[in-house]
Order: C-alpha cells, then structure tokens, then sequence
C-alpha cells in the first residue's frame, strides 16, 4: 500500500480548512487527499504548530527545511521519499505517485464551502448562505 505523508506548515488546525476565510487551494487539498483515502491511499499529514515532533524525528524534513526554511513546507513524501516541498501538489499528481487513476477533469461550478454545526476550531453560529466561505465563529 502506497502512503503519503504531508508535512504541513503550521496551521491553527488540522486542515487549515476553517476560520472566516478559507484557503482554496487548502480545501482543494483536503479534498485530494480525502479521495486518495477512498482509493486506499494510507494518508498521514503533520501540523508544525500541532505535532513538531514528527518534523522533528524525519530526517528528510529536517533536511528540506535546513535547506530551505519554512519555504519548504508544505513537504509531501511518498513511501518515504520527498516528492515535493513548498507547494500543495494537484490531485492528477498525487494519483500518480501513488499509482492509481485520477479522475478524468469536468467542468464544475466552483465548490462553496458551506457552515458545519462544529468546526475544527469553534461552534458554527447559524447556517451560512451559499456565498459565505466558512462559519463566522472562525478559529484564527
């Protein structure tokens, strides 16, 4: 089994997926690797800010960040090999490192990230209309 290992920077949660103004290239991501799980992907990711730790005991992150500095981060390995650092990369590249077939593109309307009744950081307060990102309570 392929398993990919993401070492993000240091983000206020998990995800970085939450707090008034969301990232869409972080939610795109999540989503990403959401998918690789469905497909039998073994996905970890590592928050600086969360866990340092295990930036800490993988030689090969101590490396990339020596390197390069927080510039490095995020820095995604595949079965233990660095196979980018400094960008999220896109799904039709982690399906290829991790050897199975991405999805053929479709045209979508953009996905509208819509309140939850519990964020990763604070209660949602009342439900969000299409054109709001996120929850109001935010995190950050």
């Amino acid at each position: 089994m392929t398993a990919i290992r993401v070492f993000d920077p240091a983000m206020c949660c998990s995800t970085g997926v939450c707090g008034p103004s969301v990232d869409p290239q972080l939610a795109r991501f999540a989503a990403d690797l959401d998918w690789l799980k469905a497909q039998g992907v073994s996905v970890e990711r590592f928050n600086l800010a969360q866990q340092p730790a295990a930036f800490a005991e993988d030689d090969a992150v101590c490396s990339v960040l020596h390197a390069k500095g927080r510039a490095a981060l995020p820095v995604v390995k595949v079965n233990g090999e660095v196979m980018s650092s400094g960008v999220y990369p896109s799904r039709a590249e982690l399906a290829t490192w991790a050897g199975v077939s991405a999805p053929a593109a479709r045209a979508t309307a953009p996905i509208m990230l819509k309140s939850v009744s519990s964020s990763c950081c604070a209660p949602a307060t009342g439900q969000a209309s299409d054109e709001q990102a996120v929850t109001k309570s935010g995190c950050c």
